[in-house]
């Protein structure tokens, strides 16, 4: 067991299941938007992937550099920026797959929402994958308090935007993309509800 955590780290379970499904493959450049202190990275790392990532926090940024020097010592520090993911620096179609786990639902309001995610799109190659988790109001219907745009108090007492499959799927046509798979939602013990989202950018 100390063997996996140490290899694979604190990974999401939804992204490890596309990693078993050889969807990310050796050579491929991995961008984790919103990364955190890159807690999916750390076998993606060990194993020689050209990692990226973006976190508005620095301290998070400092966490994950630390982590990479360690892991992948010739990845530039570069790689790793103190930026919002609606304004990140990276090239246009810079990366293979594009990560955005639990960081969509912070938005503060449907603008900041799209802008997020037309940020992660910009930085992705056609035919590249995006791999999102996030809050949503599937299976919570009539559980929710609304305190803005698509901004909600759960039962769990936090505040997320939370999507829906209407919203979802608007989104995707917006943006050009077609389901990877199908929407998987996640209902915690009628507490809390997590989608996972993923797209192929085919537009």
């Amino acid at each position: 067991m100390n063997d996996l955590a140490t290899e694979f780290g604190d990974i999401d379970i939804y992204m490890f299941d596309q990693m078993l499904r050889g969807r990310f493959m050796p050579g491929m450049r991995i961008l984790d938007a919103g990364c955190g202190a890159g807690r999916n990275l750390v076998y993606l790392l060990r194993a020689g992937f050209e990692v990226c990532g973006a976190d508005e926090d620095p301290e998070s940024i400092r966490v994950v550099r630390d982590l990479a020097s360690r892991l992948a010592p010739g990845l530039p520090v570069e790689n790793f920026r103190v930026e919002p993911v609606e304004a990140m620096t990276f090239p246009d179609r810079h990366a293979d797959v594009v990560l955005c786990s639990a960081v969509l639902h912070f938005a503060r309001d449907d603008a900041q929402f799209k802008a997020m995610l037309r940020g992660c799109w910009r930085v992705l190659r056609p035919q590249g994958l995006f791999f999102s988790r996030l809050a949503s109001s599937i299976g919570l219907e009539g559980r929710l308090r609304a305190v803005g745009e698509r901004r909600f108090v759960l039962p769990d007492g936090s505040t997320r935007y939370l999507v829906d499959e209407a919203l979802l799927a608007e989104a995707a046509a917006t943006l050009g993309g077609e389901l990877a798979d199908p929407l998987k939602t996640t209902l915690v013990h009628g507490q809390r509800s997590m989608t996972t989202w993923v797209l192929r950018k085919t537009a």
